[in-house]
């Protein structure tokens, strides 16, 4: 049974409150299956397609399939999440209520280095492949000491994966219960893991098919490390950090006996020198160029090349070439077609033996050394020689880091996997930009981000990664009779047999017996970036190739709602993988959040140090409260923390709370018939509002409509708020107030005004119903059928129906003004507002008069009035004088 099926009404309560309502409507909600996915009202595109049908370019049009962000399980929820997942429920609520069959699913990112980065910090433990699996082995408990973190304990590859899906369980947990606490309007049933059975096999078909392509292939190729980590990083996980470095300035030699002179901060780098650069035309070196010239120290001979890279103004305008320091190294070394001379390995470390041409002896100080280490021994070895001019200059310059780490990167060479992403083929580029092209950005400029990051790719996607608790990259290799293994050919299993981890299980015509022996096979060890996962959420979610039906009614999505700054990674990857294997976007719509912001105007983080977590500040002021503070930011638009803010948001629902039982006991529950199944509030004829203010409160209350209505549209959730708001408090302070006299009475004026209190509340609860689920909720079901979030939205024919007559709402400001005034007459007396005003005078242009009469008996009851006078012609604009 769906909540839309409540039959019985709760009654307005004696004491209304907001305390305990999370916990009430959630468990309600989930009970009655609120906001279940019904695939039955889901329409295919061409409907009856058949079941190998193409993929279309859309689906049918009842459906609004969002692809929601899974966060990561490492650590803990912030206001960051809140304020982005917040944004995202506001769009599903609306969409619902517009009659669309939201399919809206929550994910849990539990692969990659965040996790095992927890594991290893909360249990103590390090894995190590080669150890053999211990089913009896169990986890010490959890926090331990921080001497056990600094001397942790070794575990097999497979209890260290078990240990990581027992945390991540954990973590999930905790996640859901606060996205619930939030009042998510997610369907439950749809959540998955990007490490889940499900996860796996989708991400490893995928990797299949673009190798079976020819998108997917390996090389042996300079690599971004991170020497902490132990792995492969990306380019889209680069971030530059300052940090303090220093010029060296070194001597090198030239046959005739000319010294170059070269600046570099790392000088640990010389014994890796394989030419020195300078700009094409540089008089300086002109005669250099096509020449060679001597290292200092090692005396070993190097080209001088010229290259359009070398900047003329940076040091002494010429660069030393090394395998390698930096991505220039790596754009020189393959286009000059240059040497290699590897120098730092995988831990770290300088190699413990010299590249080829290398002498031995004066890289034997270097040997083993940490780069550090090596820096100071090289220093002093230059300066011994002579070769070393003047002293180290400080200075502070960028340094690139994998974003999670905390070591400066390295460049090594290894063999990796890679994925054709337009870095190195200029039409598959040119097509990715016309997809961001096609792709509808909110807000608009933020496709200059995607652009300038296409457009800046240096190299395709490295999606292998040396760590353990990931997907297994799905191959293997055969050994030949040297048990060297065959890097050609790799061995692939059949999609039927996904997902795989070749590290232990065999490929297809192998036994485990043949495993690494000659004539054998070796599994690959790597697993697959979890961005190569994250990438693929629409189909993991979708079911793809394991759910058709299910995928040709959701697939492609409407929305991907994320951070502004994960364009470079996950949306961008998502974009490839969909135009890779589809041909399509895989969503219509996207929308970005920005940062939340501390008072200092400084973005929030962990690193920082300045994270407030939401479950306290939920428990305190409310889920309402704390989604009216997020409902303030506009998408791409930053927001300070503000619990002031926060504050507001909890008057907001308690006023909505208590002025919606006070119109309930002015009648407003009986001037509406019961509702049908659909939540629509179908009005008696004899019920509509007749009398001029009441239809002057309701046309307002239709252009309200009208705008919330165009703002949700376009995702602008901040500007249908602010219309939602302040009417909402004209609404109370002016509307109620001058008309409640009247609804206490008898008769046709009576009837109006129950008819316009009881549409403008139902109306108004509905506006209200993607940003404060809760307490409108609450209210709805005080005297409504079945649940709000299950109603109609609110149309201006709606509210048009529940008219007869003019209906002028300009008229309600007038009033308003009115009795404003009479109110600050006499708080200037410093009376009560029940007090009587004997005579009161109404100045003005006497057009304006005359339309104050048709509010007059209105006014005169809120203000109390025993003689309204009008005194037409005496002033140009409205002036109410009391006499006392």
């Amino acid at each position: 049974m769906t909540d839309t099926a409540r039959t019985a009404r709760a009654g307005v309560p004696e004491r209304p409150t907001l305390d305990g309502i999370e916990e009430t409507w959630a468990r309600r909600w989930q009970e009655d299956g609120t906001y279940a996915f019904d695939r039955t009202r889901a329409a295919v595109r061409g409907h009856g397609a058949a079941a190998d049908a193409p993929i279309p370019d859309g689906r049918g049009q009842d459906v609004y399939a969002i692809d929601t962000p899974p966060p990561t399980v490492s650590g803990e929820l912030h206001m960051g999440h809140v304020f982005s997942y917040t944004h995202t429920d506001m769009v599903a609520r609306f969409q619902r209520m517009r009659g669309r069959t939201v399919f809206y699913p929550m994910g849990w990112d539990d692969n990659g280095l965040p996790t095992e980065r927890r594991v290893q910090n909360v249990y103590g433990v390090r894995p190590d492949p080669a150890l053999p699996y211990d089913p009896d082995w169990r986890p010490p408990a959890a926090p331990v000491s921080d001497d056990a973190r600094k001397n942790p304990t070794t575990i097999s590859r497979r209890n260290f994966i078990e240990l990581c899906e027992l945390l991540t369980a954990e973590d999930e947990k905790v996640f859901e219960a606060l996205w619930r606490r939030l009042g998510l309007s997610v369907d439950w049933s749809l959540t998955y893991t990007t490490i889940g059975r499900v996860a796996r096999a989708t991400s490893q078909r995928a990797f299949l098919r673009n190798l079976a392509r020819g998108e997917a292939y390996q090389a042996e190729a300079p690599t971004l490390w991170d020497v902490g980590f132990a792995t492969a990083v990306a380019q889209a996980e680069l971030e530059d950090r300052e940090r303090p470095g220093a010029y060296h300035r070194l001597r090198f030699h030239a046959p005739d006996g000319r010294e170059v002179l070269i600046d570099t901060t790392r000088p640990e780098l010389l014994p890796a020198c394989v030419a020195l650069v300078c700009q094409p035309g540089d008089e300086r070196y002109a005669d250099l160029v096509g020449g060679t010239v001597r290292t200092p120290v090692f005396g070993v001979e190097v080209p001088v090349r010229a290259h359009p890279l070398a900047d003329p103004a940076k040091g002494t305008g010429i660069a030393m070439v090394c395998t390698f320091g930096d991505l220039a190294d790596v754009t020189w070394w393959r286009e000059l077609q240059l040497d290699t001379r590897v120098v730092i390995g995988r831990d770290g470390r300088l190699l413990p033996e010299p590249p080829a041409g290398v002498p031995a002896e004066p890289y034997a100080a270097l040997a083993g050394q940490t780069v550090n280490g090596a820096r100071r021994t090289i220093v002093e070895l230059l300066a011994d020689a002579g070769d070393l001019v003047g002293e180290p200059r400080p200075i502070t310059h960028p340094v690139k880091f994998y974003e999670r780490g905390d070591r400066p990167l390295e460049i090594v060479s290894t063999r990796q996997w890679y994925l054709r992403n337009g870095g190195r083929d200029a039409g598959l580029r040119d097509d990715l930009l016309a997809r961001g092209r096609e792709l509808h950005w909110v807000p608009e400029h933020m496709r200059h981000r995607y652009e300038h990051w296409v457009g800046g790719l240096t190299g395709d996607w490295l999606v292998s990664r040396q760590r353990f608790f990931g997907v297994p990259v799905p191959v293997w290799y055969r050994l030949d009779d040297a048990g060297e293994p065959d890097w050609s050919q790799p061995l692939t299993p059949d999609e039927s047999m996904l997902p795989v981890d070749p590290t232990s299980e065999p490929p297809p015509g192998f036994a485990e017996e043949q495993r690494g022996v000659p004539g054998g096979f070796v599994g690959d060890p790597d697993v697959l970036d979890t961005w190569a996962t994250s990438s693929l959420t629409p189909q993991i979610v979708g079911g793809w190739e394991t759910d058709p039906d299910l995928f040709r009614r959701v697939f492609p999505m409407d929305l991907r709602p994320q951070g502004h700054d994960i364009i470079r990674t996950w949306l961008f990857s998502t974009v490839v993988r969909s135009h890779l294997e589809f041909g399509v976007l895989p969503w219509r719509d996207v929308e970005l959040s920005g940062w939340i912001l501390d008072p200092d105007r400084k973005k929030m983080s962990k690193s920082k140090g300045n994270v407030v977590t939401p479950m306290g500040l939920l428990e305190q002021h409310g889920s309402d409260a704390v989604r009216y503070w997020a409902a303030n930011g506009k998408p791409g638009m930053d927001l300070s923390f503000d619990p002031a803010q926060i504050k507001v948001g909890r008057r907001l629902a308690t006023k909505l709370l208590n002025a919606s039982k006070f119109v309930l006991g002015l009648g407003a529950a009986d001037a509406l018939r019961a509702p049908d199944n659909s939540g629509s509030a179908r009005r008696d004829l004899e019920l509509s509002a007749t009398a001029p203010l009441d239809t002057a409160m309701l046309a307002e209350l239709s252009g309200v409509v009208a705008a919330a209505t165009t703002a949700f549209d376009g995702y602008d959730h901040t500007a249908a708020l602010m219309a939602t708001e302040a009417f909402f408090w004209r609404f109370c302070d002016d509307y109620i107030e001058l008309v409640k006299e009247r609804a206490y009475g008898t008769g046709p004026g009576a009837d109006s005004a129950r008819a316009a209190l009881a549409t403008a509340l139902s109306v108004q609860l509905r506006l209200f119903a993607p940003v404060l689920p809760f307490v409108t909720e609450e209210v709805w079901s005080w005297w409504r059928y079945g649940s709000v979030h299950r109603a109609t939205w609110p149309t201006t024919y709606e509210v048009g129906r529940a008219v007869r007559g003019p209906a002028d709402p300009e008229l309600l400001r007038l009033a308003a003004d009115a009795l404003g005034q009479v109110r600050r007459a006499k708080s200037e007396r410093k009376l009560s507002m029940k007090a009587e005003v004997p005579l009161a005078e109404a100045l003005g242009p006497a057009a304006l008069l005359d339309r104050l009469t048709l509010v007059a008996d209105d006014l005169r009851s809120a203000g109390r009035i025993a003689k309204l006078d009008l005194l037409p012609d005496r002033t140009t604009e409205l002036v109410i004088a009391c006499a006392f």
